[in-house]
């Protein structure tokens, strides 16, 4: 859902690129999946389905492979992509099978998030080994590529809330740069990444590792891709755990009014911390302070900030993303730093703000990316929840984006209009999911997130036939393996012995 999420792993471990190692791993590669693992498929997908894994050792103490997927499911024999995936092995010997896991997006590398500390718990590392992939179009995975660092340095720092008509085609050129580079770059692969073809792909996946049904775990964008596999593949759900849930029903243009909503909650959140330190930089009362911050992003607009990089001031759109990375964490971990940035940024000192920009965007300081995340998720969100057409439908927009979040709103009113010059047309429609007859799976939501608002969990909890409601009562983004007890211990009761919580169950 946005490029943001991942950087909840990035910021407890920057993980080095999977390489691969020409000593054998301890474990034995796969051998053709059984046959309970490959019950009912389409037989035009049967070599896919039983294809062998070779493993080999990455980034050390991990094990790494590549999977052979079809590009396009209609027409299965006429070219294949390759899907690269991670394996960290249980620790103990009481295997329960694969959990799958991916952290969100669009755009979040799975082999990231599978290599991270911070996943699961120890007890479920212990009985699953932990699996993750990069879905098709993503870093590893026959990936799309559509600028080069220096343009993208253009497109993420170009005024994304434009106040003029001369702002607009500013915005509009660098909105087309980017679809033409991406068509020029990786046309062929553009009208292949949506989300119900990764959802296939994850089926083939828990096949290849011998799976029966599939344990996963997805966090924000990537309920998205588990609800969609719930809803393709329903007898074939095991365990599946749905953190930071979407909204399947929602089209862009909501999602988007939605995120407005949950960063306006999570702003008043750090705004009654701050003030109630007693020294807030942004003035004593709530309509002070956000008086404050709006005049500064008003001055940034007009003129950027200096930073410690001559050649790259604090524009809008990165001071933006800058406040924006901050409130993803809990309270605990992002209230106090983004409190020392914004008062550097109001000495005239941009730099802590781009520091968590560049934090967002996988930006390293020698100016190149880390994966593709930020070209991925237009990409993606193109294809799946396209719902703007024109400059004229975004403006009749906006007043609702504005009214939701002063600070947040304009900037997340114009996030569409990437789509209405996309090269690839769109493959979906935002409709709610049922998976029925699915075994019970758990959706998770945190009352104060702000990427992905606790309404989207509401609602697809009671889309779900079998979908049981699990909250968090706090702010952040994300509910498991974030200090939670009560949350950590129910999801972990599932996961382990299947335990299905109370529905509606809610941890302080």
């Amino acid at each position: 859902m946005t490029r943001a999420l991942a950087v909840l792993l990035t910021l407890a471990t920057l993980a080095a690129a999977c390489t691969s190692d020409p000593r054998d791993v301890g474990r034995e590669p796969s051998s053709t999946p059984a046959p309970e693992a490959t019950s009912g498929v389409d037989p035009a997908l049967a070599a896919f389905y039983g294809q062998s894994l070779e493993w080999e050792t990455c980034r050390e103490d991990f094990e790494c492979a590549t999977l052979d997927v079809p590009l396009d499911y209609e027409v299965p024999d006429t070219q294949t992509i390759e899907v690269a995936v991670l394996r960290s092995p249980a620790t103990g010997d009481d295997r329960i099978g694969s959990l799958l896991v991916n952290p969100g997006g669009p755009g979040g590398s799975g082999l990231d998030y599978a290599a991270s500390d911070a996943v699961v718990s120890d007890d479920v590392h212990e009985r699953f080994d932990v699996v993750g992939f990069d879905p098709r179009g993503v870093g590893d995975s026959s990936p799309i590529d559509c600028l080069d660092d220096a343009a993208l340095d253009e497109f993420v720092s170009a005024d994304g809330s434009p106040d003029d008509d001369a702002e607009i085609a500013e915005l509009q050129e660098q909105t087309q740069a980017l679809a033409s580079g991406c068509e020029a770059r990786s046309g062929e692969m553009l009208p292949h990444i949506g989300t119900a073809d990764v959802a296939r792909d994850m089926d083939v996946l828990r096949a290849v590792l011998g799976d029966e049904k599939l344990h996963y775990l997805g966090s924000s964008y990537g309920t998205y891709i588990g609800a969609l596999y719930a809803e393709q593949f329903p007898r074939r759900v095991g365990r599946v755990v749905l953190d930071g849930a979407i909204d399947p029903a929602l089209s862009g243009d909501q999602l988007g009014l939605g995120q407005a909503v949950g960063f306006e909650r999570a702003l008043s959140s750090y705004l009654e911390f701050c003030l109630g330190e007693g020294d807030c930089p942004l003035g004593e009362t709530e309509s002070e302070a956000r008086a404050t911050l709006a005049n500064l992003l008003a001055v940034i607009d007009e003129s950027p900030l200096p930073t410690d990089d001559d050649e790259r001031p604090l524009t809008q759109a990165l001071a933006i993303l800058g406040i924006v990375l901050p409130l993803y964490l809990t309270p605990d971990q992002g209230y106090e730093p983004l409190t020392v940035a914004l008062e550097s940024a109001l000495a005239g000192d941009g730099t802590a703000l781009l520091t968590f920009a560049d934090l967002y965007l996988f930006r390293n300081p020698d100016g190149t990316y880390d994966g593709n995340q930020n070209e991925v998720i237009l990409a993606v969100n193109c294809l799946d929840k396209p719902d703007v057409s024109s400059v004229e439908e975004v403006e009749e927009g906006l007043p609702a984006f504005e009214a939701a979040s002063q600070i947040f709103g304009p900037y997340l009113g114009w996030g569409g209009l990437a789509c209405t010059t996309w090269p690839a047309p769109p493959v979906a429609e935002p409709a709610p999911v049922s998976a029925a007859d699915a075994d019970p799976i758990l959706v998770v939501g945190t009352t104060g997130d702000p990427a992905t608002p606790y309404e989207w969990a509401q609602a697809l909890a009671s889309q779900l036939e079998s979908g049981v409601l699990l909250t968090r009562e706090g702010f952040g983004h994300l509910a498991y393996q974030t200090g939670n007890d009560c949350i950590d211990e129910a999801i972990d009761a599932y996961l382990l012995d299947g335990t299905i919580p109370e529905d509606g169950l809610r941890c302080v």
